[in-house]
């Protein structure tokens, strides 16, 4: 039976080699340090951290996977949004249907947000597949990111 609970700080054992897996893998394009990852699981393993949660995705009480979820208001949509942000399955439990079950158990949990998103990597096939099989749609946006200080653009 596959289940979905909150992550907790005595999870970290179990949860920190999935995620280390997951960061070695086609669903992530660049290296992130592991201390980012520990506070990251961390975070998600707070009940008081509101933008994020983590969830332990088990299949007959055993760990199956893990997924991060996090929050944020969108202009556009006029509400809060869940941006899905990882998910991962050990081997032996892909292709059982449990992330079909993820994404069925989030639709329940939050039937008010108008807007699911996530990012997926050209590489990672099964999980793009799998997310259009559902309903998701690409957004032809061009995602930009600022990692550290603010360059000024007259110093160049």
């Amino acid at each position: 039976m596959f289940t979905i609970r909150e992550m907790t700080a005595a999870d970290r054992d179990t949860v920190m080699p999935m995620v280390l897996e997951f960061y070695q893998s086609p669903a992530v394009e660049h290296n992130v340090d592991a201390s980012v990852l520990e506070k990251t699981f961390h975070d998600a393993a707070d009940p008081g951290e509101p933008l994020l949660r983590g969830l332990l995705l088990e299949e007959d009480g055993v760990p199956a996977g893990y997924a991060y979820v996090t929050f944020c208001y969108s202009g556009e949509m006029g509400g809060r949004v869940v941006f899905f942000d990882e998910m991962y399955f050990r081997p032996a439990c892909r292709g059982k249907g449990y992330g079909t079950e993820v994404f069925r158990w989030l639709k329940k949990e939050y039937p008010d947000y108008p807007r699911f998103r996530l990012e997926v990597t050209d590489a990672n096939e099964k999980a793009s597949s799998l997310y259009t099989r559902l309903g998701f749609r690409v957004l032809e946006y061009r995602q930009m990111v600022l990692d550290g200080a603010l360059q000024d653009p007259k110093s160049k």
